[in-house]
């Protein structure tokens, strides 16, 4: 084994541990939504937050969601081929901090909604954003993290940039 892959294999085992962390967490909450609220059950909590059972066939904001059911196993394919992808980013550029945190939650959360694509055919999301009569499209723990890690990767994108 070389040095850089020998002193980059502490890194790359913490970037998986944060993915795992996220896919655990995720997998637990969709667990309690599944066995505790029937499909379309909503539960108030404030006076912009629900917990809701939706099932979500299609990606974000449902798109797809009314397609013949081939978009299961492309979303499941497109997940497999991010997981790999990200996997050799961390390899490579582990040691860049919030590059790899980033890459970290995208990868848990991507992983996250492809375990439910497996088990169930559809992302269970249920977390529901209100305000005003206005509602955001449900979400979960996964949607989350690959939220959060998008912002911090456009976040350290911007930090290059000016330093460069």
């Amino acid at each position: 084994m070389s040095k850089s892959s020998s002193a980059s294999s502490p890194r790359l085992l913490q970037w998986l541990g944060i993915a795992l962390l996220i896919i655990v967490l995720d997998q637990f909450s969709k667990t309690l939504i599944l066995g505790h609220f029937q499909l379309g059950d909503s539960r108030f909590v404030t006076s912009f937050f629900n917990v809701v059972r939706v099932h979500n066939t299609g990606a974000a904001f449902s798109f797809l969601a009314g397609a013949s059911g081939w978009q299961r196993w492309f979303f499941v394919g497109l997940g497999v081929v991010a997981t790999i992808f990200i996997t050799w980013m961390l390899r490579r550029h582990g040691q860049q901090t919030l590059f790899a945190s980033a890459l970290s939650l995208i990868l848990g959360g991507a992983i996250g909604n492809v375990v439910d694509r497996l088990l169930h055919g559809y992302v269970v999301d249920f977390i529901q954003v209100h305000w005003g009569g206005w509602y955001f499209p449900s979400f979960n723990i996964a949607d989350s993290a690959i939220t959060v890690g998008a912002i911090l990767l456009i976040w350290d994108e911007l930090r290059r940039v000016r330093k460069g």
